[in-house]
């Protein structure tokens, strides 16, 4: 989880990695996944804050964090 920790973010949710140049452009939920991911909470707790604050079911969020977390796999972050 390195990399994802050495991840900068600018106003307009753009993350950019500055070791190896890449930018990722987010829209507000990815940005506030990575947020807690980068604090410390687990997929679980992703689950649990981003159903409080977004009203949505917690076995849909399950399968798209998952989702997204496997992304971040692919490009390398995780």
């Amino acid at each position: 989880m390195q990399t994802l920790n050495e991840l900068i973010f600018n106003e307009n949710n753009v993350a950019f990695h500055p070791m190896i140049g890449n930018s990722y452009q987010l829209n507000s939920i990815a940005h506030k996944i990575i947020t807690l991911m980068q604090a410390g909470a687990t997929k679980d707790e992703v689950v649990e804050q981003i159903a409080l604050e977004y009203d949505v079911a917690k076995d849909v969020l399950f399968i798209d964090i998952s989702d997204f977390i496997s992304k971040l796999k692919v490009y390398g972050l995780l």
